[in-house]
C-alpha cells in the first residue's frame, strides 16, 4: 500500500513513528489512544507512551489495507519489533476531525 492511499494525518502518523514530537502534531489536543489494553488521553499522554513504546520495542509498522466504517477509517499493518510473537498484524482505527487524529484504537 503507499502512503498516499492514506488520508493525511493517518499517513503523517504512520511517517513520524519514531519521532514522538511529530507524532504529537498529528491528533487533536484532548485526542484519546486505545493501546496494549491502556487508555491515553490527550497529546502529551499520547507522546509519552509512544516515546516510551519507540524505545522499548523499535517497531516498524508498514500498513497493507485500509477500510471505511461508520465515520472510521481502519488500516492493517504489520509491525516488526523487538517483542514477543513480532512481525504482527495489527487494527489501527481512526476517528478523524477537522484534519487531525481524535481517537486511536490500536487492536490485534
Amino acid at each position: 500500500m503507499h502512503p498516499s492511499t492514506l488520508p493525511e494525518p493517518i499517513a503523517a502518523y504512520f511517517a513520524a513513528e519514531h519521532n514522538p514530537e511529530s507524532l504529537a502534531r498529528c491528533f487533536t489536543p484532548q485526542a484519546v489512544m486505545k493501546d496494549d489494553g491502556h487508555t491515553y488521553t490527550g497529546v502529551e499522554a499520547i507522546k509519552a507512551f509512544m516515546a516510551k513504546a519507540s524505545a522499548k520495542y523499535s517497531a516498524t509498522t508498514v500498513p497493507f489495507a485500509l477500510e471505511r466504517e461508520d465515520g472510521l477509517q481502519s488500516v492493517r499493518a504489520k509491525v516488526t519489533g523487538n517483542f514477543p510473537g513480532s512481525p504482527i498484524n495489527l487494527s489501527y482505527r481512526f476517528r478523524l476531525e477537522r484534519g487531525l487524529i481524535a481517537l486511536l484504537e490500536v487492536t490485534a
